[in-house]
């Protein structure tokens, strides 16, 4: 049974409620990046900069430069996470000493863990530390971490837990310990103690979900403040770089508790990583940041200032579920039906890629998108249809614009199902030059209509198939959005041509395509993938123009997503 706009209305009001008054399996979430930034010429030079660690207010950045003002560690400050970075500052000789590089810092900001060959260690670059008794105090005289971990071999990349009881480090694959491996590859690997009082352990490799064969490079990693989550770098096969040298992308695992193994490794996709390399440095204390450098080349994310560069990239949580460009009662509701679930949908926090039950925690981080805009990076295509008049309908992603062929547009600016619509008369239609590509992985399609007849296009592809149709038989919802082992098309047995509006919707998910109409499932089967959806999109008329194919009555709000929504 569908909820009312009353039944949603009550649901929002509870929701909100039970955030304020409450306290306090691994689900892969649903997350994505948003656009990668150089931190500027204020924190980049044209030398080296790289391994940044930011403090967990957010308000400290300490990184590693060879710049001609000084080789070392820097910090820069700013005074709130709303402000530019600070001129950065050398923090001098005490620390910097011996090629002083990879800084790490706790979370309580008081050690700050780094890599030097300075006198007084074991032959090599060794992990050291040092201390302040407050943020305003300066830096002590550093202290060798000790052996273990400390050998006459070279350790670098340094990550810190947040709580200061596991040190991670990069260093060679070979089976004789740390230092470089026959092949030439290295890994990732830990050294822990009990409190911060007790000695570190002999380190370890983390694993094979995470260290690859020994011509692998695995070099770098960010924690997230609970521990359970790691993103690094990986020249391991499944990757987007096309390096010759340095050829790394980003990957994340994930572990149930510290005590257990890390999962499976997954590409963080071509959203982040690039055909250049890139390399994992620190995830701020709220896991929506994501700091990492990248050797500069040119043509390579613009605004790079030269060397090496630290770049950052917002970790987004997708709360918009039902793919409406608002979050509101609908999203509650999608939540309450997956309460105590895994459901990877909704579960967003506390972190963004979730904890693996959706319940009060993703309920709170909900509640701070209800009545704000929505910025969402996986809404790839968007024609309103708000005009008052005119031959155009603006497409406000991607600037793909919809042109009006064939006679004059009636258009409705207060008369749609979201603000304005356009009216279809059975000899106009729209075309956009080319379609949005749905290469196969997660995609959603979705309009709002009203009126139409049997064996009337929506949204179609010329000289293709049909993405979103009325069945000719009796005008029910229908797509050819099929491939693989099936082929043909999906039907559900929902009319929508009774007059009404109706939100339609074809989504892909995990191989499963579903259909829906009004928020629910109509239709639901397996498919290997779309076929090729490149080519002109057309917007109320069928794939091959024929006259009977083209459509009556209103359409609004036309979306396109390269993820699964839940209209």
């Amino acid at each position: 049974m569908r909820r009312t706009n009353d039944d949603r209305r009550v649901m929002l009001g509870l929701a909100v409620a039970v955030v304020i008054l409450s306290a306090g399996g691994i689900a892969n979430a649903d997350f994505t990046f948003g656009p990668a930034e150089n931190l500027g010429a204020t924190i980049n030079s044209p030398s080296t900069d790289a391994g940044a660690s930011i403090t967990a207010d957010g308000l400290e950045l300490y990184f590693g430069s060879d710049r001609p003002a000084g080789g070392g560690i820097w910090v820069a400050r700013r005074l709130t996470r709303d402000d530019e970075w600070g001129e950065p500052v050398h923090l001098g000789p005490t620390v910097n000493t011996g090629g002083a590089s990879s800084p790490a810092i706790t979370g309580d900001g008081l050690k700050l863990y780094f890599v030097s060959n300075r006198a007084g260690g074991y032959g090599a670059h060794d992990i050291w530390v040092t201390k302040r008794a407050s943020k305003d105090s300066p830096w002590g005289a550093p202290e060798n971490l000790g052996s273990p971990p400390n050998t006459d071999k070279d350790l670098w990349n340094l990550g810190v837990s947040f709580d200061g009881l596991e040190v991670y480090f990069s260093s060679g694959s070979g089976s004789g310990g740390y230092g470089h491996g026959t092949n030439g590859g290295h890994d990732i690997w830990v050294t822990k103690r009990a409190s911060k009082y007790d000695q570190w352990s002999e380190a370890e490799k983390i694993g094979p979900t995470i260290n690859g064969p020994d011509l692998d490079w695995e070099n770098g990693q960010a924690l997230s403040s609970d521990g359970l989550t790691i993103i690094f770098s990986s020249s391991r096969l499944g990757g987007f770089s096309t390096m010759t040298d340095w050829n790394l992308d980003l990957w994340m695992a994930r572990r149930e508790t510290k005590e257990s193994p890390w999962g499976e490794a997954v590409n963080l996709g071509p959203s982040i990583n690039t055909q250049y390399s890139d390399m994992a440095s620190s995830l701020s204390a709220d896991g929506r940041m994501l700091y990492f450098w990248q050797r500069h080349y040119e043509g390579v994310r613009p605004g790079g200032q030269g060397g090496k560069d630290i770049w950052q990239a917002p970790i987004v949580a997708l709360v918009d579920f039902t793919g409406d460009g608002k979050v509101d009662g609908a999203d509650i509701c999608t939540m309450a039906d997956c309460w105590g679930t895994d459901d990877s949908a909704c579960d967003i926090g506390p972190m963004p890629w979730g904890d693996g039950t959706v319940d009060v925690q993703d309920l709170r981080v909900l509640a701070e998108y209800i009545g704000e805009p929505v910025g969402d990076p996986t809404l790839i295509a968007h024609w309103a249809f708000d005009e008052l008049e005119g031959m155009i309908a603006a497409e406000s992603i991607g600037g793909n614009d919809a042109t009006i062929i064939m006679g004059a547009p009636l258009w409705h600016p207060e008369g749609g199902a979201v603000d304005g619509a356009l009216e279809l008369n059975g000899a106009t239609f729209l075309m956009i030059d080319s379609a949005p590509a749905l290469t196969g992985g997660p995609f959603s399609v979705l309009a709002w209509v009203k009126g139409g007849a049997p064996g009337q296009g929506i949204i179609t592809q010329q000289g293709g198939i049909d993405w979103l149709k009325a069945d000719i038989a009796d005008g029910t919802l229908m797509t050819e959005l099929l491939g693989g082992r099936l082929g043909g098309h999906l039907r559900g047995e929902t009319v929508i041509t009774d007059g009404d509006w109706h939100r339609i919707a074809v989504t892909n998910e995990m191989l499963t395509c579903s259909l829906y109409v009004d928020g629910v499932p109509v239709a639901q089967t397996t498919q290997d993938g779309p076929p090729s959806t490149t080519g002109k999109l057309l917007i109320g008329c069928g794939k091959t123009l024929a006259p009977d194919t083209f459509f009556t009555g209103l359409i609004d709000d036309v979306r396109i997503y390269n993820r699964a929504v839940r209209p």
